[in-house]
């Protein structure tokens, strides 16, 4: 038996070009104009942050679950468009470990980001999506 959750957001243009999204206690504003902008993400950016979230959130929960030992870590995410059609064609990601735990322990937890993320198997369905997982030694 397979069950369900569902996510709510809700968006809004708030001026010409500028929209935000309304999600839980947090507003995160965004780029909505016809061209891309320089200050604020746009839908591309908001894409890659949710596919960093994913990472970062499963980083956190395979500490628990495994037990797996880290210290924090930071992603790296680059998407490739192209133009006709529309679409993206990959997903790169680099992300930063630190960590003690051995190298097996570490490749464990990259094959489970790619297994259990719900963002990455998605977009993995979609496109090509590949990274690797850089160990930093804590201090």
């Amino acid at each position: 038996m397979s069950s369900t959750r569902a996510y709510e957001v809700d968006a809004r243009i708030t001026a010409p070009g500028v929209s935000e999204i309304a999600a839980k206690q947090s507003t995160i504003r965004f780029d909505s104009s016809p061209r891309m902008g320089d200050e604020l993400p746009g839908p591309a950016e908001l894409l890659c942050s949710a596919f960093a979230a994913c990472l970062l959130k499963n980083v956190e929960r395979f500490s628990e679950i495994l037990p797996f030992e880290q210290h924090g870590a930071s992603v790296h995410v680059t998407a490739e468009r192209q133009e006709r059609p529309p679409r993206f064609t990959t997903i790169r990601w680099t992300l930063r470990l630190v960590t003690d735990e051995p190298p097996g322990r570490v490749d464990l937890v990259q094959r489970n980001l790619a297994k259990h993320g719900t963002v990455y198997s998605t977009l993995a369905a979609a496109c090509d999506v590949s990274g690797e997982v850089m160990v930093v030694r804590p201090e």
